[in-house]
């Protein structure tokens, strides 16, 4: 399913970004549990964190290409590295929540430099079009892929280690040292890019409106999300009366089933376009959400928790391919993805909030009332900037022949010609000096694409 030539140093500094939202409930679980912290205190650490790492995101976004992705990633790593690990050693509340905040942010240094070369993969050399085979999308499902799988053992593994705060902590830190050998792959500053023809940092960016839609609404497709994620410990303690290695369990066969789920979004590809699987996607997540919410017996917290952790990844790839597709620089990548680390960010306070004052049920629902509201907008957004799927009966492009009939006149490369169900790509007219003539629709299309002036 995955190309040989698949990008693994930004896969595994993906993982290692993305790690520390993963275990999000374990961490703040434990923060209320093994420290004098109160549940709403854990889950207000838990958001500071987080709100580090999307502050990372906002300030690096335009300078990864300047300061040079490896220097970026060693640094990213190290701040997680040095900041998850003191905070795992000591018991000191001040210092827990200044490590975990430096390790924040060391997580969104690494997210960043990792969205926005995956984001540039998209934009292939002019010079050989056809060798490109590396995807945007491909790389973030490998990417959430990894992560999952990482997860997961870690789920299983710490609740037979006691119940100290700094298990999760420590595994976050490890892996970013793990990680850290393989930044030698990354290009430094002034180095050339894959995508080295594309605008540079200071160009406007492209999409603006839809852009900004498209933060909007994936802040608090985020919140939802981790407001229940970040609670679920609980709710599985408290109201589904699971012991603490059950509740590993759960959560491990949750991330495995995420596992399936991301290997489905990889095998579809776009062959439904982004608006389907974020659309439909979006509103089956808000019924897992009230489902697991108001779950009061095992069977049905479970059944919650897998629905919702199968369903999260393919929705997150389409939405990363989705920001990636905005702009060939990755600016739109890291800077959504800064959006949603802040509904990241709010998740877990808010969902301690509300749960403290309605009770979980009451919180399922209000979350999951905002997400079908908030599909809408995400849903138009990858309409607008997609294009119409290619389905059978409809190849034929508006006013021209179908695309198969000006290949097989004009000896087109057939990796040029969009198979059945991809994406419609944008026509662009180019406005041509020269007196008008007739112009038979039958016409070479190596002649229509020459450079305007040309013979």
């Amino acid at each position: 399913m995955f190309a040989r030539t698949a990008p693994w140093p930004l896969v595994a500094l993906f993982t290692a970004g993305y790690l520390a939202p993963y275990l999000l409930p374990t961490t703040v679980g434990r923060l209320d549990t093994a420290l004098p912290l109160t549940a709403t205190q854990a889950g207000a650490v838990g958001s500071a964190l987080l709100l580090s790492s999307a502050t990372a995101g906002f300030l690096l976004a335009s300078r990864v290409e300047r300061v040079g992705a490896r220097a970026l990633a060693r640094l990213g790593l190290l701040l997680a590295a040095l900041g998850y690990g003191t905070a795992a050693l000591t018991t000191d509340i001040p210092v827990v929540v200044a490590g975990a905040m430096v390790g924040g942010f060391g997580s969104g240094t690494a997210t960043t430099v990792a969205a926005t070369r995956i984001a540039a993969m998209g934009v292939p050399p002019r010079e050989d079009v056809r060798a490109w085979g590396r995807d945007p999308h491909q790389a973030s499902t490998l990417g959430l892929l990894t992560v999952s799988a990482l997860a997961g053992a870690v789920y299983l593994t710490v609740p037979h280690l006691g119940r100290t705060h700094g298990l999760p902590l420590a595994a976050i830190a490890l892996t970013a040292l793990a990680v850290w050998p393989l930044t030698s792959r990354l290009p430094g500053a002034g180095q050339p890019q894959e995508a080295a023809h594309a605008p540079h940092d200071d160009s406007p960016l492209p999409h603006r409106r839809s852009g900004l839609v498209l933060a909007a609404a994936i802040v608090f497709w985020s919140l939802a999300q981790n407001s229940l994620w970040g609670v679920s410990g609980r709710i599985g303690l408290t109201q589904a009366h699971l012991g603490d290695a059950a509740l590993g369990v759960v959560f491990a066969v949750a991330l495995g089933a995420g596992l399936v789920g991301v290997l489905a979004a990889g095998a579809l590809g776009a062959r439904l376009g982004r608006a389907v699987p974020i659309g439909a996607g979006t509103v089956l997540i808000a019924g897992c959400i009230a489902l697991t919410a108001s779950a009061t017996g095992p069977v049905t917290f479970a059944a919650g928790e897998v629905a919702w952790n199968t369903l999260y990844p393919v929705v997150l790839s389409y939405l990363i391919g989705l920001a990636a597709s905005l702009d060939p620089r990755g600016r739109w990548a890291v800077l959504v993805g800064s959006a949603s680390s802040l509904g990241t960010a709010a998740g877990p306070l808010t969902g301690s909030a509300l749960s403290a004052q309605a009770g979980y049920p009451v919180m399922g629902l209000v979350l999951g009332a905002g997400l079908l509201l908030v599909a809408v907008p995400m849903t138009a957004v990858a309409l607008h900037t997609g294009g119409r799927p290619l389905l059978p009966g409809a190849i034929r492009r508006r006013g021209g022949h179908p695309a198969a009939v000006v290949a097989a006149h004009t000896g087109t490369p057939s990796g040029a010609v969009p198979e059945v169900g991809a994406p419609e790509q944008p026509v662009v007219e180019f406005p041509v000096d020269a007196p008008a003539v007739p112009v038979q629709r039958d016409y070479d299309t190596a002649a229509a694409t020459r450079a305007p002036g040309t013979p």
